[in-house]
């Protein structure tokens, strides 16, 4: 899987870096918010390879990054409490949740259990 051409792991090594060098040359972020920038970055991507890779966790890639995200703005210092944080994240997890099921289908049974009742009568079988 690629982005730009690139790796994601390469990309986000790359991101991690220039975030390093633009703190040493006046970018004022401590060590904390460095990390939870790296982590939404992170959660990016794997939202990204989700959609590219089409294989159903678009919803949880979605929830993660939304929690990424909500970290970094406490990070950053928008004061909620843990009650409020909670509210947003049951939230986000209900939409998700209510979009996710118009996206799901139930596999075709296959077997000839799961097309029958094993407690219905049927008729007799080779008879």
């Amino acid at each position: 899987m690629k982005i730009f051409g690139r790796e994601p792991a390469l990309l986000l090594g790359f991101a991690a870096a220039a975030l390093k060098l633009l703190t040493a040359f006046g970018f004022d972020v401590d060590d904390t918010q460095q990390t939870l920038i790296n982590t939404v970055l992170a959660a990016g991507v794997g939202v990204w390879l989700a959609i590219v890779a089409r294989d159903g966790a678009l919803g949880a890639a979605l929830m993660q990054l939304a929690q990424a995200g909500l970290a970094l703005f406490v990070g950053f210092g928008l004061d909620w409490g843990s009650e409020k944080q909670a509210t947003v994240m049951a939230t986000i997890a209900a939409l998700l949740a209510l979009w996710e099921r118009t996206q799901v289908t139930a596999p075709v049974p296959s077997t000839w259990l799961e097309q029958h009742s094993p407690v219905a009568p049927s008729a007799p079988r080779g008879v």
